[in-house]
């Protein structure tokens, strides 16, 4: 007998292989008990709708960067710029699992679109708070020397999960270290840190 998490999670897993072979739009929630081997009764009673289980199946894949991320927030030692390089880091490994596993569904280019969609909106509705809490600490350290740390974070979420994902503007190598290159040079000068100080965070 599944505990309630097991089964959770195998109704997500079980929407995540049907990904790799049809489209969403021609998955039905019948299909994805199938899949998981229990009644299409049993899905209802952990989540209302198909959008429902995809909408738990990215906010999973990105569990681990946030509970980093939040982990991080409470480590006031450690520089803020610094914490903030360590959790861009951890999205850009979670976003690039992400990616691999959605080249091999069998979704068009709309519904792809959708899911990018989701995914980017899921960050960085997620991210911001967290990030302007870390810039919030910096400013009252002194270390950071901007107004509004809100819309520091969701400036930087924006550019780097479109970067990460690569899909809504396709970048070259080079492109994306531009774009980021220039992110952080306007960092830089709007927190009055001097040229070249953060370069560590397009590593």
């Amino acid at each position: 007998m599944l505990n309630r998490k097991k089964k959770y999670n195998l109704i997500l897993d079980s929407l995540q292989k049907l990904l790799e072979s049809k489209k969403l739009q021609a998955i039905s929630v019948s299909e994805i008990a199938q899949k998981a081997g229990i009644g299409k009764g049993s899905i209802y009673y952990y989540f209302p709708s198909k959008n429902a289980i995809l909408d738990a199946l990215i906010k999973r894949n990105y569990e681990k960067p946030l509970t980093t991320a939040k982990n991080l927030a409470a480590q006031t030692k450690i520089p803020p710029f610094t914490r903030m390089a360590m959790i861009f880091q951890a999205c850009r490994s979670s976003s690039t699992e992400y990616l691999k596993s959605n080249k091999k569904s069998g979704a068009g280019a709309s519904e792809k679109a959708l899911l990018h969609q989701k995914y980017m909106g899921h960050l960085i509705r997620e991210f911001k708070p967290v990030l302007a809490d870390i810039i919030q600490q910096g400013i009252n350290a002194g270390q950071i020397h901007f107004e509004r740390p809100e819309v520091l974070a969701e400036i930087v979420l924006i550019v780097l999960t479109v970067k990460m994902d690569n899909t809504l503007v396709p970048s070259s190598h080079e492109e994306i270290e531009a774009t980021i290159a220039g992110l952080v040079s306007l960092v830089e000068k709007g927190t009055d840190n001097p040229p070249g100080s953060l370069n560590f965070l397009m590593s």
